[in-house]
């Protein structure tokens, strides 16, 4: 495997960063997750775009265009012969002090890592997934806004660890008002009726890139779609309930709190949208090759 550092292509074992680099000291950087299907990037520019959002939210001068950053990721695809995968573009504030001034890090340090992931097994997209709420709580908006994508994810990691210790592979993170905000690593739908709903971002959940394709693929399919504050109660009486993520795609829950969600399975309409954007995932993009 190949990666991409500052411009050149450097084998995995060469592939390191100092231990002063504020990225690994503060977990003060930035990173985005991206998908490839049959030789193509999936929403290469949307992703470049919010990658560059949330380095501006955080002060942090990406050294190069964004279309640079796209044709890096093409090219680390390219060299590391990846036609269906996942792309981890990485940007730390670089090498400074032991201080927490960030302005001490002259140099910030981009990363591209292409290879796969399988965040779920296929039974569970057959069958659905069970999941929990955590009592760990999502970060406020006026703190480590959800919307920055950055390199500190502990919010996250703590309420994962919340999951696998209830013996569930994923969580519902509600904000520091009760609402339902969103999944450790996806977004949150529901379906009642003929109506999706999903939390707004200002709740506390991620502008997610699947989440606005799945939003748009629903409307084009005829069904109306709400951002709205949500509870647990309006999740427990959901006629369906899925999750999206770049990882993740369209995966359905079932269960919820030791409460069945619907019929227990994954609905009709979970499942016709996520066919959907499965077809639509593999049929655009910016080539590889």
């Amino acid at each position: 495997m190949k990666i991409y550092m500052n411009g050149k292509l450097v084998p995995k074992d060469k592939a390191c960063v100092s231990v002063f680099d504020h990225g690994l000291l503060y977990g003060d950087g930035v990173f985005e997750g991206i998908r490839s299907y049959n030789n193509r990037v999936f929403m290469l520019d949307e992703h470049v775009d919010r990658l560059y959002r949330s380095a501006r939210a955080i002060a942090l001068e990406i050294p190069m265009t964004k279309e640079n950053m796209a044709k890096a990721v093409v090219k680390t695809c390219k060299a590391n012969g990846v036609s269906d995968g996942y792309i981890r573009p990485v940007v730390t504030r670089g090498v400074g002090t032991l201080g927490l001034n960030p302005f001490t890090c002259k140099k910030p340090q981009v990363i591209i890592i292409a290879g796969n992931i399988q965040l779920y097994p296929k039974k569970l997209y057959d069958n659905g997934l069970s999941i929990v709420t955590v009592a760990t709580v999502r970060n406020l908006s006026e703190a480590v806004n959800p919307n920055i994508k950055s390199l500190n994810y502990l919010n996250n990691i703590l309420a994962k660890i919340e999951a696998i210790n209830g013996g569930v592979p994923e969580a519902i993170m509600l904000n520091a008002q009760g609402f339902v905000a969103e999944a450790t690593g996806d977004n949150v739908f529901i379906v009642k009726g003929k109506t999706l709903m999903t939390p707004p971002t200002h709740a506390g959940s991620l502008e997610g890139i699947t989440r606005d394709v799945v939003i748009n693929l629903a409307r084009q399919s005829g069904y109306e779609v709400r951002e709205c504050m949500m509870t647990r109660y309006d999740l427990y009486n959901a006629d369906e309930m899925f999750l999206t993520g770049t990882a993740a795609e369209v995966i359905g829950v079932v269960n919820m709190d030791r409460r069945k969600i619907g019929n227990g399975k994954p609905g009709k309409i979970t499942r016709e949208l996520a066919g959907k954007f499965s077809r639509f995932a593999r049929s655009v993009g910016r080539p590889i090759r």
